[in-house]
């Protein structure tokens, strides 16, 4: 029983792809649902058309990816109705991204009753972070109550791609020190102790970190305090702009990185100084990860900015040569395998990601 379907369900979308082991056998995205002009009235009528399209015979198992398990969920887990209230709970921590999980789960319980749904968390690989690196100073009353800490994001991701950096530089994931960059619109750092998160940029929600497409990454927590007492905007004002209107977005006006080399390549400064900011930013969590670890054996980019940019990995890597971390031009430019010099003390390495192999491959554990 090696088949599982694997579903992605956001608001107005439904991504797709159904493996048998490790080959897809079948992949898609149903978008706009919902809406007049849509593929589907809602995601009840978009999974009832998607099974009666495929071929489930034998299915295992069908997992579902949620981005925010709390401090309960640690592993995948098969989902009963505590599990699915148990997420609709977890909901203020993720508004933008569990309920759209939770309709998945329920429609697809729903229409397969006799295949177990997983839930496979992104925060799940981050549970393994000490507390010295998951908790903020802050009163730990308030914190304990509310769930107050560092959670982590993009982990199947993360888990994914620093196994795989493992086995392309030759060692066991168990004895591998790895940073993991994943970049895309969404962006986030790890630090991977032999196949273990012990740090991430993420937080309590996905928005502080790395610059990402409109979210701003770290801030100064006063100044949500100064725009709402100085400049009048409300909370919900502030979180809107932080998460929608700020990022590459908010400095450039354009939240796509190949939209902002274009520019900054036509000599357009706020591009240029997006650009300059977010390389910063990733070039300072992989100093603070070298200490972090210690020993690093590979850094690693992933996802759509860190696979096909190149500019980008050259950037946000320069100057670290005398920690032992550089970029060969001609490799990085090819987007090889492996970006660095023969015999650096520092693998860096371009891995392209897998999460929904992973969502496949953790689903199958928790059914066995």
């Amino acid at each position: 029983m090696t088949r599982v379907l694997v579903l992605n369900c956001g608001s107005s979308s439904l991504r797709y792809r159904l493996y048998d082991g490790d080959e897809v056998l079948t992949k898609g995205l149903v978008q706009r649902i919902g809406e007049a002009d849509g593929d589907a009235a809602d995601h009840d009528e978009a999974l009832r058309t998607l099974m009666d399209d495929l071929d489930l015979t034998g299915l295992s198992a069908v997992g579902h990816r949620v981005v925010h398990g709390g401090e309960r969920f640690t592993s995948a887990t098969v989902v009963d109705d505590e599990v699915l209230a148990a997420i609709e709970e977890l909901i203020p921590l993720a508004p933008l991204h569990n309920p759209g999980a939770l309709t998945g789960l329920r429609v697809a319980r729903k229409l397969l009753p006799d295949v177990p749904q997983v839930a496979v968390f992104d925060t799940a690989f981050h549970a393994t972070i000490p507390p010295e690196g998951a908790l903020w100073a802050v009163d730990k009353d308030l914190a304990s109550r509310w769930g107050l800490r560092r959670y982590g994001f993009h982990g199947t991701s993360h888990a994914y791609v620093s196994r795989e950096t493992a086995r392309v530089i030759g060692k066991p994931a168990g004895e591998a020190n790895v940073i993991t960059l994943h970049l895309g619109n969404g962006a986030s750092a790890a630090a991977v102790r032999g196949g273990r998160s012990v740090a991430t940029s993420m937080g309590m929600t996905p928005l502080p970190g790395l610059v990402m497409g409109t979210r701003s990454g770290d801030i100064d927590p006063s100044l949500i305090f100064h725009l709402h007492r100085v400049a009048g905007l409300s909370l919900d004002e502030i979180e809107d702009m932080l998460t929608r209107r700020s990022g590459l977005l908010g400095l450039s006006g354009a939240n796509d990185m190949r939209t902002v080399l274009e520019r900054a390549g036509a000599g357009d400064e706020d591009a240029r100084l997006a650009f300059d900011v977010f390389c910063r930013r990733i070039r300072e969590y992989v100093g603070s990860y070298l200490a972090v670890l210690g020993r690093v054996d590979a850094i690693t980019f992933t996802a759509g900015v860190g696979e096909n940019a190149p500019r980008v990995r050259e950037h946000a890597l320069a100057g670290l040569e005398a920690l032992g971390i550089t970029v060969d031009p001609d490799r990085n430019a090819r987007n090889e395998l492996i970006i660095s010099p023969d015999g650096s003390p520092i693998t860096v390495c371009v891995v392209p990601t897998e999460e929904e192999l992973e969502i496949a491959s953790e689903a199958r554990k928790a059914v066995s």
